[in-house]
């Protein structure tokens, strides 16, 4: 099975560690046959990523532009790098700037490759375009199921 992940970014410490949780829950249910699919950008990306190679299951991720890293907070850098290098496969948009539209895009490609998708998400609509509602929104459009992780005292800071 192929698992996507889409969320929140900065997530406050509480809900982080409901997230964590929840996320720890979906992805020990699935594996270790499980291939977690992700963008691996600072939060729940990451911390589905590192999940799902801990279940001893495989890691495929999408970049979703050249210069996707260089936005990511510079704190990530590392862990970006060393979840790259544990992928299986590495897909890429082919776009170059990191904007909106590659974030869309690489999400896209996500949510292609995907069978489920875990969605951390408020319910609430995306604050820029391609924000996890966006996501949400296109794997309903193209038949991919959703499952919307939002912990009971989760709040999104």
């Amino acid at each position: 099975m192929r698992l996507g992940i889409t969320g929140h970014r900065g997530l406050p410490p509480q809900t982080e560690h409901l997230v964590r949780l929840a996320l720890e829950d979906e992805v020990s249910r699935r594996a270790p046959d499980l291939v977690g699919v992700s963008c691996i950008a600072d939060g729940p990306d990451t911390w589905f990523a590192e999940l799902v190679l801990k279940a001893g299951g495989r890691l495929e991720v999408v970049v979703p532009a050249e210069k996707y890293r260089e936005g990511l907070p510079e704190e990530h850098h590392e862990t970006y790098d060393r979840l790259l290098k544990q992928a299986t496969e590495v897909h890429h948009t082919g776009l170059a700037e990191s904007n909106s539209q590659a974030h869309m895009t690489g999400s896209e490609i996500l949510v292609g490759l995907a069978d489920e998708l875990i969605a951390v998400w408020d319910g609430q609509p995306a604050r820029g375009y391609g924000g996890t509602a966006d996501v949400v929104t296109y794997a309903d459009r193209t038949g991919v199921p959703t499952r919307v992780l939002w912990p009971k005292g989760a709040t999104r800071g």
